[in-house]
C-alpha cells in the first residue's frame, strides 16, 4: 500500500536554502516532482518578495545551480534551478529509493517535506540513504494512503482529517463560520500547513472527479 510520510529539514541543509539569508521574510514552495535518478530539474515557488530581488538572492548553493525566473502570478514568482547529479542530498535520495516528492516548503525556520512511496520498503530506504549519508530529517508522520469510499482515488490520512473537520466547522459556507487561524489551532499545526493540505486535497479529489469524469 502507497505510504506516505512527512519530515522537516534543518533550512541550511537544502539547496535553496541560501535565500533566506537574503531574504529570510519568503516562502519557497517546490512543485509536485518525481525525481529522475540522472536529472533533477524541479521548479518552485517564491512568495514574499519583489521580482528584482529574487534571481540575485539565491547564492551558489552546493547541489544547485543555474537558478532562473520563469514566470510570475501575482506576487508570486515561479523559478526553475538545475540540480547537480554528483550532490546526494533530499532529492537524490528520493530519486535513488523512488519516492515522489508532494510537497516542499521553506522558511527561514526549517524545511518541510511530504512524500509518498509505493510501500513502506520504499520509505525506508530512502530513510536509510539520509541517515547513510548524514542528511538531516525529523519524520514527523508516517501513513498510509487511504480510499475514500470505495472510488479509485485517494486521501492522507491528515487531508482527509482537514477536509472533514474544515467542511464540519463551516470553513466552506458563505459566510465563513470558521477562519484558516480556528481549525490549524484545533489541528495543532500552522495555518500554512492546514492551507497547504487543504489544497492538496482539493487537487487530488478533482483530479479523480470532475477530470476523470470528462
Amino acid at each position: 500500500m502507497a505510504t506516505v510520510m512527512e519530515f522537516t529539514s534543518p533550512t541550511a541543509e537544502f539547496p535553496l536554502g541560501t535565500v533566506f539569508e537574503n531574504l529570510p521574510g519568503v516562502t519557497v514552495e517546490l512543485e509536485r516532482l518525481i525525481p529522475h535518478e540522472t536529472l533533477i530539474i524541479p521548479y518552485f515557488w517564491v512568495r514574499g518578495a519583489k521580482a528584482e530581488d529574487i534571481e540575485a538572492a539565491f547564492e551558489a548553493h552546493a547541489g544547485v545551480s543555474n537558478i532562473r525566473l520563469v514566470d510570475s502570478v501575482e506576487a508570486e514568482y515561479l523559478m526553475r534551478a538545475e540540480w547537480e547529479q554528483e550532490y546526494f542530498g533530499v532529492l537524490s535520495a528520493l530519486a535513488k529509493a523512488n519516492v515522489v516528492l508532494l510537497t516542499g516548503i521553506g522558511t527561514k525556520d526549517e524545511w518541510r517535506f511530504e512524500v509518498r512511496g509505493e510501500g513502506q520498503e520504499a520509505i525506508a530506504a530512502f530513510r536509510d540513504d539520509c541517515q547513510n549519508n548524514d542528511i538531516p530529517i525529523e519524520i514527523t508522520a508516517v501513513h498510509a494512503m487511504l480510499p475514500i469510499q470505495g472510488e479509485g482515488y485517494e486521501l492522507t490520512e491528515t487531508q482527509r482529517e482537514a477536509l472533514v473537520l474544515a467542511y464540519e466547522r463551516g470553513y466552506f459556507d458563505t459566510p465563513r463560520e470558521a477562519s484558516l487561524e480556528e481549525i490549524a489551532a484545533e489541528l495543532g499545526i500552522t495555518q500554512q500547513s492546514l492551507s497547504s493540505r487543504l489544497r492538496r486535497g482539493h487537487r487530488r479529489l478533482i483530479g479523480a472527479t470532475l477530470v476523470s469524469s470528462s
